[in-house]
């Protein structure tokens, strides 16, 4: 009975701590043209953005992407937020990432957390995973992917435009 208090214990105080985050570390992550990028330079300017963590092996992260695709046009020209899209493929799949974007026709801003650095201080363990910040601090998370999952993300970019 003890060891399960005790694990209970461990995972709340593990999800308090997970979810107390409210800022993006500054990490360094790459742009598509090997450039590093310290994620402050992002982060800590004003205004929505929508951080969102995918791989190329994800297909509800690429679902994901594409509907927002569709309507992210719409969502600058009503709210200015920017969507940046930090691939988050090891070595092996990482040659995909490239031609996949080209395919698409994306045109969010893509960045590579090439050793899953920053996925890893921000505790992300499912993909897709999207965070929305605010002037620098996290205001929302999501993971997974179900159609129409996109229309709840503006709603809660929609809100902190206001």
């Amino acid at each position: 009975m003890k060891s399960i208090i005790s694990i209970a214990v461990v995972f709340l105080l593990f999800t308090l701590h997970a979810n107390a985050q409210k800022e993006i570390p500054n990490i360094s992550v790459k742009t598509l043209d090997g450039t590093s990028l310290n994620m402050d330079e992002i982060t800590k300017v004003k205004g929505v953005k929508i951080i969102s963590f995918w791989a190329t092996w994800c297909v509800p992260c690429i679902n994901e992407l594409d509907a927002i695709s569709e309507v992210y046009d719409d969502w600058k020209d009503e709210t200015n937020v920017e969507l940046i899209a930090i691939a988050t493929d090891d070595a092996r799949t990482k040659k995909r990432i490239k031609p996949l974007i080209n395919g698409k026709g994306w045109e969010y801003k893509i960045l590579l957390d090439e050793n899953q650095d920053l996925q890893r201080a921000l505790n992300i363990t499912t993909m897709p995973h999207v965070i929305v910040i605010k002037d620098g601090e996290i205001v929302y998370r999501h993971t997974g992917y179900f159609p129409g999952a996109e229309d709840q993300l503006y709603e809660v970019v929609k809100k902190n435009t206001k």
